[in-house]
């Protein structure tokens, strides 16, 4: 990442609800929220909203009215994304080989179509 200054948690804790809904691009079911946008534009993580929206098209994922979704970046740079129904029930679990993300770890959460941060929730 060539950012002088890259993502914080302090960064992405400022958003509180959101002004605007952006549609996914491809899953046009799913619309994410200013935060999550700041987030993938400044992490350089489109990607991520890529792979929650992806998988909404997943029956045991899409059957979760709510999810709440973490990666983990490990110090070799690999991740693991999972997503669960917000009470630790695992209902998809992706390893990642490789990512720049410059967070060790973000939770994001989707409810109603949004893909939002928690603290827009």
């Amino acid at each position: 990442m060539t950012d002088k200054n890259p993502l914080t948690k302090s960064d992405l804790a400022q958003f509180y609800g959101t002004k605007f809904l952006y549609r996914h691009a491809l899953v046009s079911s799913v619309c994410y929220t200013d935060g999550i946008k700041y987030m993938a534009e400044k992490g350089e993580a489109y990607w991520l909203i890529d792979e929650i929206a992806f998988a909404q098209k997943v029956g045991a994922v899409a059957a979760e009215e709510f999810q709440h979704w973490t990666l983990k970046v490990s110090t070799d740079q690999s991740a693991v994304l999972k997503c669960s129904d917000g009470n630790d029930k695992i209902v998809s679990e992706e390893p990642i080989p490789f990512t720049d993300f410059p967070l060790d770890e973000i939770s994001i959460y989707y409810t109603n179509n949004v893909i939002l941060l928690p603290s827009e929730y």
